[in-house]
Parts: C-alpha cells; sequence; structure tokens
C-alpha cells in the first residue's frame, strides 16, 4: 500500500487529524459498554431488537459524547441478517433474492462528494465481478438524522450509507463468505488505500456478509434506532443482537470507529496493540492458505486508522475465513494464564503452550463479545480487569453485558447467572441450542491435535543446547573505559546495579523527579532517557503483585515462526527460554550452537568512530542488510553485539541498533523469520531492558553490568559470604 496522508479533521469529514507534532493516530484507544441479547434457540423476533436498544440506552454512562451533547463517541448494533426483511425490502426494489445464506446484504460508509461516490461504487461493483458473484442492486439506507437529533458535528462527518446487494454463485456458505472478505479486502484497499479520492476515508464497509449485518455510526445509544429506520421496522428479526457504546478515551471519535466491528465489540483496551500490529504485518512474509488462491489480495491483515479494538478484528477476522473457527481463534488471541495454574489439565496446558509459539497473546485489560451468527459468547482477559455479567432465562433468552440491570427480568424467569472470570470463555451455540461451559469447550480444542507430543518432539529448551567450554571474556583493566563509554555514573552503581542485587527489586524513588527531559537538557543524555513507559491512562488499574504472579510469566518462545494459519507440529520447533535476560555463559552457547537444524549469526553493531556521523549511517545500512541476509543464508538467531567497542570504534545505541533491525524486518515482512538477541555494555536499568523487549529484542546479553557486579564483589562492595552467586549469574 502507498503511504497516505490522513485527511485533517477540519474538513469535517473523517472525524480523525492528521498526525501532527506529538500527536499519532495510531496511539488510538477506546473504552467503552458492550452487550448482547440473543435467542439460544435461535429463534429470531422483534423482541431481540427491543431488548437489544433498550440494552444499550441503559448503558448510555460508559459512552461518551462530545462538545456537543447529541454528538456521540458512537453506537452500533450488530444482528443476524433479517431474511424476512430483506425479502420485503427486495420485492419493493424489484429484486428477487436468493434462499438464505446465497445472497449477502453490506451496509457500505461512502464519501459525500458524488463523482467520488460513483467511482467508490463501480469500483466495488468491479471487484465483486471480478471475484465471480453477482451484484443484485443498491440501496440507499433509510435514516432520519433530525428525527433522531444528531449534532452538527456528526452531521457534518456523517457518510452517504448505501447497502450493496450481492448474490452468491456457490452452494457453499463458507466459500461465499471468504469470497466476500476477499472482495470488502480489495475496495478496501483500491479506494481507501491507495487512490487519490479526497473523502477517500469515508468509504467503509461496515460489514459484508450472508450471516450479520452492522448499523453504527457516531451516535449515542438513544440515537441509534431513530436514525436508522431498518431497526426499527416490526419485520426486522434476529434471533442475536450485539450493542455497544462507545467512549473514545484518548482518542478522537468517527463514523467508521465506531462498534461493534464485523465479529466482535469491546470493552477496554489492547495494550500490547504495537508489538501486535508489528508482528501481523511480519506474517504476511510466510502467510499461506489453501483458503485462498492469492493470500496477497487479503493484505494488509491489519487495516491502517483502526482502533485497538478494530485492529483486533481484522486479526480475528483473518483466522476465521483463513480456516480457524470462532473459539479456536479467540482462545488463541485472548489466552488463559496457564503457565502458573497447577490445577490445570495437561492437554489444555500443552493446547495453550503450543498456541504460545504460533502467536502472542492480544492482552488488554479487554471484555471481548464476539459472534459470527453461528455462535455468541464474551471472553475476558487473563487479568480479568473488566466486568462482565450474564443471565439465562427460562424462556431461552442469554443476556450479556458489562454491568447487570440493564435489561428488566422477573427473577422467577432466571435459569442461571454469573460473571466471566480471567480468561474463561462464555459461549452459546445456536445450532445446538445451549450454553456450552467453558470447561467442555476448551477440553474438545484442546485433544483434537496431539499438542503435548508436538512440544516434546519440537520444542527446544535453552538447557539443551549443547554448552561451550569457552573462558568467560572479562578484564577488570578495560571495565572501567566500556563503563565509561557506554555512560555508568557512580550513581548507577550505587541506585541502580546494587540495589538490584542487595534488594531484589527495581530502585524506586520518590514522586516529583525534577531532573530535566531528556529533550529539554543540556547534557548528553542516553537514548533510552528520551522514552517514558506508555501505557493506559484512564481505565487501567494497577495489577497487584499476588494477581502478577498468576497470571504473567517471563518464559517465552524465540526464533523462526511458522505459518499463523496452520496448525502442524513443525510450528513448535522454536527455543524456549526461561526469560530473557541471558548469562554470558547462555549468550556463548547460543553464538556458537549449531543444533537441530539452528545457527546463529553475530552482526556487529560498532563502527570506526573517526568516520563519524557518516560511518554511523552507514552501519545502519549494513546491520539491516547483514540481518536480512542471515535469514536467506538460513540463520534462526542473530546477535547484535557492541563487544568490538574500543579505543578506535563506537557502538550504535543498542535500542536504535535494535529498532531499526525489528522495523526493517517488519517492513520487509521478515521479522517473524527470525530471532533478535542483544549483547550490549549499554543496558543496566529496568527500564532499559523494558525498552529494548519493547523494539524487537527477543533476548538480552547485559554483559558490562554483570562485569561491574563481578567487579563490584570483588571489591568487597557486595558481601561474598551474603551473595555468593553473583559468579553463577554472569557465567
Amino acid at each position: 500500500m502507498t503511504n497516505k496522508t490522513i485527511p485533517a479533521r477540519l474538513d469535517g469529514l473523517t472525524g480523525y487529524p492528521n498526525a501532527t507534532g506529538l500527536y499519532d493516530p495510531r496511539s488510538e484507544k477506546d473504552s467503552c459498554g458492550v452487550g448482547f441479547v440473543a435467542n439460544i434457540k435461535g429463534v429470531p423476533s422483534h423482541q431481540i431488537m427491543l431488548d437489544a436498544y433498550h440494552i444499550n440506552s441503559r448503558m448510555d454512562h460508559r459512552g461518551g459524547c462530545g462538545f456537543e451533547e447529541n454528538t456521540g463517541d458512537g453506537a452500533g448494533i450488530l444482528t443476524a441478517l433479517p431474511h424476512s426483511y430483506f425479502q420485503k425490502i427486495a420485492g419493493e426494489m424489484s429484486i428477487s433474492l436468493p434462499e438464505k445464506g446465497q445472497y449477502a446484504v453490506g451496509n457500505i460508509f461512502l464519501p459525500q462528494l458524488s463523482d467520488e461516490r460513483k467511482i467508490c461504487k463501480d469500483t466495488i461493483e468491479k471487484v465483486i465481478a471480478e471475484e465471480g458473484q453477482n451484484i443484485l442492486g443498491w440501496r440507499t439506507v433509510p435514516i432520519d438524522p433530525d428525527g433522531a437529533d444528531i449534532g452538527p458535528a456528526a452531521k457534518s462527518a456523517m457518510p452517504l450509507i448505501e447497502q450493496v446487494f450481492i448474490a452468491s454463485t456457490s452452494t457453499d456458505p463458507e466459500a461465499f463468505e471468504r469470497s466476500l472478505y476477499v472482495i470488502r479486502k480489495r475496495f478496501t484497499r483500491t479506494l481507501r488505500g491507495e487512490s487519490d479520492l479526497s473523502q477517500a476515508n469515508q468509504l467503509y464497509a461496515c460489514s459484508l456478509s450472508c450471516r450479520v449485518i452492522v448499523y453504527k455510526g457516531m451516535l449515542t445509544p438513544g440515537q441509534l434506532f431513530p436514525f436508522f429506520s431498518d431497526l426499527e421496522d416490526p419485520d426486522y428479526e434476529s434471533h442475536l443482537a450485539m450493542v455497544h457504546s462507545r467512549f473514545s478515551t484518548n482518542t478522537f471519535p468517527s463514523w467508521d470507529r465506531a462498534q461493534p466491528n464485523r465479529f466482535m465489540s469491546h470493552n477496554g483496551e489492547i495494550n500490547t496493540l504495537r508489538g501486535n500490529v508489528n508482528l501481523m504485518t511480519a506474517r504476511q512474509g510466510v502467510a499461506q492458505s489453501l483458503a485462498f488462491n492469492d493470500i496477497s489480495k487479503l493484505f494488509p491483515i491489519v487495516e491502517p486508522e483502526c482502533s485497538d479494538s478494530g485492529t483486533f478484528d481484522n486479526v480475528l477476522e483473518f483466522l476465521l475465513m483463513s480456516g480457524r473457527s470462532l473459539q479456536e481463534a479467540i482462545m488463541m488471541m485472548i489466552p488463559e494464564a496457564w503457565q502458573a495454574d497447577e490445577n490445570m489439565s495437561a492437554e489444555k496446558r500443552s493446547f495453550y503452550e503450543y498456541h504460545s509459539a504460533v502467536m502472542e497473546p492480544w492482552d488488554g485489560p479487554a471484555s471481548i463479545a464476539f459472534t459470527d451468527g453461528k455462535y455468541i459468547g464474551a471472553v475476558l482477559d487473563r487479568n480479568g480487569l473488566r466486568p462482565s455479567r450474564y443471565y439465562l432465562t427460562h424462556d431461552d433468552k442469554v443476556i450479556m453485558a458489562s454491568e447487570v440491570g440493564v435489561l428488566m427480568v422477573d427473577p422467577s424467569n432466571v435459569k442461571a447467572k454469573g460473571r466471566l472470570q480471567p480468561g474463561r470463555m462464555f459461549l452459546v451455540d445456536f445450532e445446538q441450542g445451549r450454553m456450552i461451559p467453558d470447561e467442555e469447550l476448551k477440553a474438545e480444542f484442546a485433544s483434537q491435535r496431539p499438542y503435548g507430543k508436538w512440544l516434546e518432539e519440537q520444542k527446544l529448551h535453552l538447557s539443551d543446547v549443547p554448552a561451550v567450554n569457552e573462558e568467560l571474556k572479562f578484564d577488570p583493566e578495560t571495565l572501567l573505559p566500556r563503563m565509561q563509554a557506554f555512560g555508568y555514573t557512580v550513581e548507577t552503581m550505587q541506585f541502580m546495579l546494587l540495589p538490584l542485587v542487595t534488594e531484589a527489586r527495581d530502585p524506586l524513588g520518590s514522586m516529583g523527579n525534577d531532573s530535566a527531559l531528556a529533550c529539554l537538557s543540556d547534557k548528553s543524555r542516553m537514548l533510552y532517557d528520551y522514552f517514558k513507559q506508555l501505557f493506559a491512562q484512564v481505565t487501567n488499574p494497577p495489577i497487584d503483585s499476588i494477581r502478577e504472579e498468576v497470571v504473567m510469566s517471563l518464559e517465552c518462545f524465540i526464533g523462526p515462526e511458522g505459518n499463523v494459519v496452520e496448525t502442524t507440529e513443525q510450528q513448535a520447533h522454536r527455543l524456549c527460554i526461561p526469560h530473557p535476560i541471558l548469562s554470558n555463559e547462555e549468550l556463548n552457547t547460543l553464538r556458537d550452537m549449531d543444533y537441530r537444524g539452528w545457527k546463529t549469526q553475530v552482526i556487529d553493531v560498532t563502527f570506526d568512530k573517526s568516520g563519524g556521523e557518516v560511518e554511523m549511517h552507514k552501519t545502519f545500512d549494513r546491520i539491516r542488510k547483514e540481518s536480512s541476509d542471515a535469514i536467506a543464508n538460513g540463520y534462526s538467531l542473530i546477535i547484535l553485539s557492541d563487544r568490538n567497542i574500543g579505543p578506535d570504534r563506537m557502538a550504535i545505541s543498542a535500542l536504535a541498533a535494535c529498532g531499526a533491525v525489528h522495523h526493517h524486518l517488519v517492513r520487509e515482512h521478515q521479522r517473524t523469520q527470525i530471532g533478535i538477541i542483544v549483547e550490549t555494555g549499554e543496558a543496566r536499568e529496568v527500564h532499559h531492558h523494558c525498552l529494548l523487549v519493547g523494539f524487537g529484542a527477543d533476548a538480552i546479553n547485559p554483559y558490562v553490568a554483570f562485569e561491574a557486579l563481578w567487579q563490584a564483589q570483588l571489591d568487597n562492595l557486595l558481601d561474598s559470604s551474603e551473595y555468593p552467586d553473583i559468579q553463577t549469574i554472569v557465567e
């Protein structure tokens, strides 16, 4: 895709501004109210629609509005495709609809400008024909902005909304859904990503499916049904309805960012978003699927200018359309905290461990409701920091929402009620007509394949790699010059490194740090000082130490990944390390490894200081090229090393070198094909290691920090009897 400038907010059309100064629209997040109501037996009715409207209106406080009280951050509803209603509409349009499941209806946002709207519709029709499907016609969606009393800001940004009707040329609904997915991805990329249309960002497909349909907009919950008159028609019947009220935390609202998305809606934030997006982009280089003749039509998997919820939906849809079931895809993306759960069955533990080698978790806090028309359910992420309550009634109704009391239920009609548990899934199967318990659901998927056997035969343990009998490099004579070269100070040792050993924790300081910001300081500062922790500042409660021990683990897989849409034994052929900090001995072992097809390439990140800035830039180009060459030559790991630093050689900051290589490989769709290890004398603080991991490092060897502690023990700054493990740590 070509890079495009996002049209300015000031034109009143797109709902979000350009990247300007410190503002970056990629940082968008949102928090909101989510809920659904459905008939467990799959019986459609208009009462489901009325209940959904009531639920959403009761969550008005979870949404947000702008400076105008009648301009909402976003509200919407996802329902099953109302077959009888669209039959009536088709008759009025003189269109003959095929049988249920053999046609699709899509709600499409189109530009306000008539000439650009015509270009969009012509392109959509062309793509539909090229993908072998038949277009039946277009319908302008009836709306009532004045009756709904939507605000001037929402009205000025409002796109034209039309429905496209498409008839299937296949008798297989699954094949039809995949074709619709390709159609939507193709015309979205062409019109929104590659065209020169001034209102390109108004083009958006809310939904395009033969099973479900989404009505949404920059509305408040109370405006949703009055605005879309379709929803108020008594003939509009559905067996499910998912609603959403959006509060755009630290972000700008827009019509396309309203929820529900095409398969899910979300309350919370995805706090691992940037890493998740980068790795999904990188996976495009190895993605293959028998379900698609040309999988490149689906790229980019993650569409630009999406919120965190929209990005999650993009990936969920990709996994679904590539052959995974809805439940399996959700279990992959939002796993339980399995590492420390001693009561979890071996089969389920193996399932989660295997899939941790395939995909990283999408961590919240998050409560996610999801549906594909055949199932509807909800799940909390493993931290469990979002509320979600559900009711099951004797008259076969299921109600789930961010809180209780959204829909009046006679207590005598309550069959069961409860709340979602961390990592647990709540699922209703309309074909079976029942709620499937979490244990039954996950036991079924965990037993489908021999995940435990695959891990046993394929997983590489760091302890299994043959050790190298090599003398550890420690030169006390050059330690002080090297520490000075890497910016160590007396305070570094006194307040940072030594307390890590003596107190076994990251040293804490008082609030009100009055040191100059790195960008404003007149002193030379380390690159790490220009970065502060990124976190959700509004709704994230801090995680307590007890929950942290239960739900978090430092153990991770590194090295080349497989094809994310496949489930094969080879996917587990990755190196497992207990934590991302490597001792000198472990680093030496990996440096010289030639084990089960794995080998390592060392890339020097130092340069001749006489070459100055020019030589530094050449070094960046060199290490990027050498990283790609290492992949081409079959290496599994690369080590970015600054050990060659000396009187005549300077080192690029390990953070800059790691980030340069990582993002180069992401852009080239190669990042998942190799692991990155950083051997650096620069990192010594917890903040440094967190940044290196955040910018792409799979593991880190802070060798100068180890040597400094070793020297501190030799200098009697650490009691050898009290801290006998220092040398062991270094080794």
